[in-house]
């Protein structure tokens, strides 16, 4: 049943983070609720040309999204999964994982160049230390360079001459419908950052649409893959943007999790996997794995750096 006032769906103002939004509302809308969405500026978009792996804070793309939740503005947060912290502010739960899109990178450039076929000493533009550690230790003769913006500006970027090719999420290309020449980076290459290609709906933890809004937005499978993935990052991660990469899957019954942690030049990469039953635990077993093998040198490192 709708409620007697629109649901208020918040949202980061960019073209792709609009398209998610209106993708949740317009499923909303055919479950018969009344939507409003609305767009709230956040971090990220207040320092528009400082790079991401500099900015320290976990809640760079969410804090302002919580606060409209926390003082009512909004009912609702639409976010890309990938973005949201593993602790949440007080009182917001996560409602809904969406179905996942491919959770995949992808090269793209105006060769259409796979990683191997890259030209000796190539420029690939990315923010991600995830994405640059991968692709060093692959190629670790190619030249990477910082770049901020939408999709579209990023890609207008590198066809200006700022890099022969840069590093995104497929996911973002098939929301947009954007026709570019990309090649799909296999995960035993670049793994995806964690919960890449799904989209977290949040809401206060008492809201009276909690579970008519889990209902129709929520995906089951997609939900105990993410959870597993958060899983193995919170027992890593330690307040900052690091260099960890996962993908889980639902097999069955059980759940199973492939996971990278590296340090930034790629020079070392620490691999591991898990299965199992519940995804938490599947989740922290692989952290506990990664960080014996040598994980926990990398990201002591990245967190030193970070403090000075």
């Amino acid at each position: 049943m709708s409620p007697t006032r629109p649901v208020a769906v918040g949202t980061r103002g960019s073209k792709l983070a609009l398209t998610q939004a209106n993708t949740c509302a317009k499923r909303l809308r055919a479950a018969g609720f009344s939507v409003e969405v609305r767009i709230i500026k956040t971090t990220s978009e207040h320092h528009p040309d400082l790079p991401l792996s500099v900015i320290d804070e976990r809640d760079v793309f969410t804090r302002q999204l919580d606060e409209a939740l926390l003082v009512g503005e909004i009912d609702l947060a639409v976010h890309s999964a990938k973005d949201v912290p593993t602790e949440l502010p007080e009182g917001i739960v996560l409602a809904a994982i969406t179905e996942r899109h491919d959770p995949s990178d992808v090269l793209v450039s105006n060769g259409g160049y796979e990683v191997d076929g890259m030209p000796q000493g190539s420029v690939v533009a990315t923010s991600s230390l995830r994405r640059r550690a991968q692709l060093l230790h692959n190629r670790p003769d190619l030249r990477v360079v910082e770049i901020r913006g939408n999709i579209d500006t990023r890609v207008r970027k590198m066809r200006a001459g700022e890099a022969e090719a840069l590093i995104l999420a497929r996911a973002g290309l098939e929301r947009l419908d954007l026709d570019v020449p990309h090649a799909v980076l296999p995960s035993e290459i670049m793994l995806p950052a964690v919960s890449q290609g799904a989209l977290a709906v949040a809401t206060l933890e008492e809201h009276h649409l909690y579970a008519e809004i889990r209902e129709v937005l929520n995906h089951e499978p997609t939900e105990t893959s993410i959870r597993a993935e958060r899983a193995m990052l919170k027992a890593l991660e330690g307040g900052c943007r690091v260099p960890v990469g996962a993908l889980a899957s639902v097999q069955g019954s059980k759940v199973r999790i492939q996971g990278v942690v590296a340090t930034p030049d790629g020079v070392l990469i620490y691999r591991g996997e898990a299965e199992g039953e519940e995804p938490e635990g599947v989740g922290g077993r692989l952290a506990r794995d990664l960080l014996k093998q040598g994980a926990a040198v990398v990201l002591d490192e990245v967190r030193e750096v970070r403090s000075t």
